[in-house]
């Protein structure tokens, strides 16, 4: 039988093909593949004689086997197979051989994108079963169809693996990788670490996320009392060792996030997403998936250090305290709300949105408020609300101090007896490290001596680790030592002693005066509150919806200080009152004081003020009566000082020295009812005498006598 690979066709083969290069392509789809299928390796090496046995002097022959250990799923990380399409597409190859279409691609975009350039460019195909030339239509139609096959058997080689693993994971026989903690014996059985160090380390680590809240937090803990955490490395050069590292938040997250400390097997925690692949990273795409979308889970499988309940709540508290810098959809919110932190914002993660359900933001620039915008960053439209933080902090924090009032809490104990069993713990911890060194040190020590003392090489290195452990060893009791003086500290004295015990009724007064921190407070506030939801029912008045943990809620109507007085509710009304109270002659003082009682409040202020009455009063030309008899010329059948300089033709200063220098007798003179305003009968005779007055004012500056008027008879 003829080969096929032979020039059994050679009306394909054209001199212009045997004057480029022929590219043999060489790959395999794993490493394991290429460790032990030595034999698909050598056959493909051996194509070379088939391109020289069509014609292609060696010279014109080159291999390409970048690619070895790599699956065809993909083109992204092949850098042989961009190199094959790069020399196609300068028109340098006459002849692409491969073993089959499998080995050139597994997805038909890099087939086909191969395919087109092998048409354009004149190039031909070869494989065990032939020569094609892809111009031609029942070649490209049968490269096609071979193509098509090669990626299906590929997505049926995948889905055959993937229920393989399924049935083993449902039968329990799937071997997962096992945290740090959990060690697998050779029966397959799963065990607590039977080292000791290790597991109070991760003990401690759980009791400070329940006790701290966060991550960022036990890692600080962590730092400041100088706690390490255990790997046992599972590959590498240190593999099967057990290392010692300094905390980071990344490792605390992952443990904290591992259901295998709760017992549960969960496999499909992270899952492929296309849409995060990167290009020319294989490694890429993974992400973590919420429990209801993973693929299988069991609980009670291993041994546990915390249960699924605690676990569940550490889920909840690492996702509440996740804050996103996205605006969630409308209707959905963002249910983060993220860690207490310090600043002036006491419901900070607590406030959502009336008008939208979002989480609203906090914003510290002139007057601090809660704001929420994502309505506007979303669909353009006008911002949902925004409200000044005090005066919602203040309701709040009235109604929670209310909550906590008629409990009784014996918050001492509780304290004392945390404080004790922090200081085990961390005591603890120092013991099992000083233990581990001194038994490192002996460990070494056995293997300096154990060396025979001519093999000056060998027992020079087994002498410099022994001082290096015993560094270690003295370092390590150093700071056990300052750990026992610093753990040492002053008995509570009686009077923080009373403050606990009656910690309901003292806290009122501590978080007045600033003995509370503003993370402390925060925390106070989320023990018992779950959301506080603010919703705008004027621009002076917002409403406050209090939901508590336990489900039930509070609503508070809040006022609020507002720009305009416009904008007060029940503005018109307050006018309307203002203009009842000004007919019945009560001055502005006295109008704002029954206006507060009665309710009202001003713009910027809670109560009605007196310039507040005057200004919205004179805006309507409502004078006072003290103001309109001043301004009259004559009242009840008198002059007034205006009206009396009006007829002598003098300023009313002049006249108002007359009154008070007594030059005006007494008995022509009267007060107004309204307004307390002078009187001064029209009479012939005293406006003579004050026209002499005015003609020779000196005689009056002398100190000429009064003048000796005699009774009105004007009636």
């Amino acid at each position: 039988m003829n080969n096929p690979l032979s020039v059994t066709t050679p009306s394909k083969i054209l001199p212009n093909h045997l004057q480029r290069l022929a590219l043999i392509y060489v790959r395999q789809s794993s490493t394991k593949q290429v460790e032990h299928n030595k034999e698909s390796q050598l056959y493909q090496y051996n194509l070379v004689e088939r391109a020289r046995s069509m014609g292609w002097p060696t010279p014109q022959i080159r291999v390409i086997d970048a690619d070895l250990g790599l699956s065809g799923q993909g083109s992204d990380y092949r850098t042989g197979f961009k190199e094959l399409v790069a020399e196609v597409s300068l028109g340098n190859v006459g002849l692409v051989v491969g073993y089959e279409v499998s080995r050139l691609a597994r997805n038909n975009s890099d087939w086909y994108q191969l395919l087109d350039l092998c048409a354009v460019f004149g190039t031909l195909i070869a494989d065990t079963d032939g020569l094609y030339d892809p111009r031609l239509y029942n070649d490209r139609l049968l490269l096609g169809l071979k193509g098509t096959m090669s990626e299906a058997e590929l997505h049926l080689l995948k889905l055959r693996m993937a229920q393989g693993r399924m049935n083993q994971v449902r039968r329990g026989v799937y071997r997962q990788h096992l945290p740090t903690g959990l060690l697998r014996l050779p029966d397959g059985s799963v065990i607590l670490d039977p080292d000791e160090q290790v597991r109070h380390t991760l003990e401690l680590l759980f009791v400070q996320f329940a006790t701290l809240g966060s991550c960022e937090k036990v890692l600080r803990y962590c730092r400041r009392e100088n706690v390490l955490l255990p790997r046992r490395q599972t590959s590498g050069f240190s593999a099967g060792r057990l290392l010692w590292k300094e905390a980071s938040a990344a490792a605390i997250y992952d443990i904290l996030r591992n259901p295998a400390y709760a017992g549960a097997f969960a496999y499909g925690r992270r899952q492929v997403d296309p849409a995060r692949r990167r290009p020319g990273q294989r490694a890429t795409g993974l992400a973590y998936k919420p429990l209801s979308e993973w693929l299988y889970l069991q609980q009670d499988v291993y041994p546990a250090y915390l249960s699924w309940d605690q676990y569940l709540a550490n889920q909840q508290r690492l996702h509440e305290n996740a804050t996103r810098a996205f605006v969630a959809p409308v209707g959905e919110g963002n249910t983060a709300q993220g860690a207490a932190r310090a600043g002036a914002a006491l419901l900070q993660g607590l406030v959502l949105c009336g008008k939208c359900g979002c989480r609203m933001r906090v914003a510290y620039k002139h007057t601090p408020r809660y704001h929420c915008d994502a309505l506007a960053r979303r669909y353009d439209r006008p911002r949902c609300a925004s409200f000044p933080i005090p005066s919602v902090d203040q309701v709040v924090v009235e109604a929670f101090l209310e909550a906590v009032h008629p409990a009784q809490l014996d918050a001492l104990e509780a304290v004392l007896a945390d404080q004790g069993a922090e200081q085990a713990r961390l005591r603890r911890q120092w013991q099992e490290r000083l233990a581990r060194a001194r038994y490192e040190v002996g460990l070494a020590q056995r293997q300096y001596e154990a060396v025979d003392p001519q093999n000056r090489l060998v027992a020079a290195e087994l002498e410099r680790r022994w001082e290096e452990k015993l560094l270690q060893v003295r370092q390590v009791d150093q700071e056990v030592q300052r750990f026992e003086q610093q753990a040492q500290r002053p008995a509570l004295s009686e009077a923080t002693q009373q403050q606990f015990r009656t910690i309901c009724q003292t806290l009122p007064v501590l978080w007045e005066q600033g003995e509370l921190g503003g993370v402390q407070k925060k925390e106070l506030l989320r023990s018992l509150i779950a959301s506080v939801v603010l919703r705008a029912l004027a621009p002076d008045r917002v409403e406050v919806k209090i939901v508590w943990v336990s489900g039930h809620y509070s609503l508070y109507e809040v006022p609020l200080r507002v720009h305009r007085e416009a904008d007060v509710s029940g503005h018109e009304a307050m006018i309307e009152r203002i203009g009842q109270l000004w007919q019945s002659g009560q001055s502005d003082e006295q109008i704002a004081v029954t206006l507060t009682a009665e309710g009202f409040r001003s713009a910027r202020r809670l109560e009605v003020t007196g310039a507040c009455v005057q200004k919205l009063r004179l805006d309507r030309g409502w004078y006072l009566t003290l103001h309109q008899s001043r301004g009259a010329l004559e009242l009840e059948g008198y002059l007034t000082p205006r009206g009396l300089a009006s007829v002598l033709g003098v300023e009313r200063t002049w006249v108002y020295r007359r009154l008070y220098n007594g030059e005006i007798e007494a008995r022509y003179l009267r007060r107004s009812a309204q307004g307390n305003v002078w009187l001064i009968q029209n009479d012939p005779v005293l406006l003579a005498f004050l026209r002499a007055k005015r003609v020779d004012p000196t005689s009056a500056d002398r100190g000429s006598p009064p003048l000796q008027a005699t009774p009105c008879t004007n009636g």
